[in-house]
């Protein structure tokens, strides 16, 4: 497959990305944070999903299960994987409600059947990608995932079971978190790298495009409204904006400083962007970013977060976050402050 980098001259970039339209629905925003205990054993989730029927998925890494939680009762059930010692890892929901999973530790990626709880497994198709990372689908139903140790980015058709595996341009990149923009192109980061990429659903041509710091690296991304891409960057304490149509970048201090460690990420609709610091294990800290008034909120985890690695957002604005180490999963309902305007 042909592969391409950005030109040599938008490296070391540092120009602010103009924000279309960016007007948060309050300066400050209040939030109210509920958690629960998981029951895997031990419990330990990964990643949450939410599915169209508001439900809650997660990832039980250690105890290889994925669980799901029903909010309006708080009820959970837990679904055994039939490959021991899956790992499963990252989750999404199709649009018929069944959940898909990436089985990290097995080269695998299962899907669960919502209705019959049924597994089916798909093994990978290369013997070099042996984790499978983080899957997402486009609106067309095709399963994007990215592929870190082994490198690849890959499709899945549902329909089919095949699998197309690419690698992008800078070698050992370790692709980690995707999304998707406006015109269902998959924007992904490479944890091993400082680079985001983006790969072409038609061509399978992978763009990257370089940070402005070489110590840059990214670890989770969102993408916004507008088709810019946020990122934590986990190594220095930044939270990172890029416009792909310039290459332009502009780096914001993440409050926690350079020991932070910025990681799971999301957007709600009013603009903001979500990310969690987890550079203290025992205490990660929720942080919001309003990139109009550039302002940050924070707040502690209730429980500690034990490392945040992903979050997703419900109807609502909503954010669900996976609480690793303490065995949690967590719902933050916010609601606007007083402004300071």
């Amino acid at each position: 497959m042909r592969t391409s980098r950005m030109p040599a001259i938008l490296l070391g970039v540092l120009a602010t990305v103009a924000l279309v339209n960016a007007r948060p629905i309050a300066d400050t925003v209040d939030v109210k944070f509920d958690e629960w205990l998981t029951p895997s054993k031990p419990p330990y989730p990964h990643d949450p999903a939410v599915a169209p029927d508001g439900s809650v998925w997660y990832t039980g890494q250690k105890a290889n299960v994925v669980g799901r939680f029903d909010p309006a009762t708080e009820q959970f059930k837990e679904f055994a994987l039939p490959t021991p010692g899956s790992g499963p890892h990252g989750l999404t929901p199709d649009k018929d409600g069944n959940i898909w999973y990436t089985g990290n530790a097995a080269a695998l990626i299962g899907k669960i059947n919502a209705k019959t709880g049924k597994i089916t497994e798909f093994k990978m198709t290369d013997p070099r990608a042996k984790d499978p990372h983080t899957p997402i689908f486009d609106s067309h139903g095709t399963l994007w995932f990215t592929v870190q140790a082994g490198n690849f980015v890959g499709t899945l058709d549902p329909k089919t079971g095949k699998i197309v595996l690419v690698s992008p341009p800078t070698a050992n990149a370790r692709p980690y978190g995707i999304q998707l923009n406006s015109k269902q192109v998959p924007f992904f980061d490479e944890f091993n790298a400082p680079n985001i990429g983006s790969i072409d659903p038609k061509t399978m041509k992978i763009t990257e495009y370089p940070l402005p710091d070489k110590a840059a690296r990214p670890r989770r991304i969102a993408v916004a409204k507008d088709d810019t891409v946020w990122y934590g960057d986990f190594t220095r304490g930044y939270l990172g904006h890029l416009d792909p149509k310039t290459g332009k970048v502009e780096e914001f201090k993440s409050p926690g400083g350079p020991d932070s460690r910025p990681y799971a990420i999301a957007i709600t609709s009013d603009r903001a962007i979500w990310y969690c610091e987890t550079g203290d294990d025992a205490h990660n800290v929720l942080v919001r970013f309003d990139p109009a008034t550039r302002k940050m909120q924070t707040w502690p985890l209730p429980s500690g977060g034990g490392t945040v690695r992903n979050m997703d957002v419900a109807k609502g604005d909503v954010l669900w976050l996976a609480e690793s180490g303490v065995g949690k999963i967590a719902r933050v309902r916010t609601k606007p402050a007083t402004s300071t305007q």
